[in-house]
């Protein structure tokens, strides 16, 4: 997670941009999404239900980013 999140930080602070930048981005913030839904939410042993709904709206809201980015680039 740390890695992750000093990776993230790195591209900001290199001024890097384009699709690129975007899709490592939004793969990084779903890696780091999935490990907190799992690990901090503590919905490992859940039913399928709960884990569909919070994987789903990370998604959801990751794809509606790529969507406006894609749109307006």
């Amino acid at each position: 997670m740390m890695a992750l999140t000093v990776s993230t930080y790195i591209i900001g602070e290199l001024d890097y941009y384009g699709m690129t930048a975007v899709l490592f981005l939004l793969l990084t913030a779903i890696i780091k999404g999935s490990f907190i839904i799992r690990d901090f939410m503590e919905l490992k042993g859940v039913s399928f239900l709960w884990r569909a709904i919070m994987f789903g709206w990370l998604w959801l809201v990751c794809l509606g980013i790529l969507i406006s980015y894609v749109i307006t680039v």
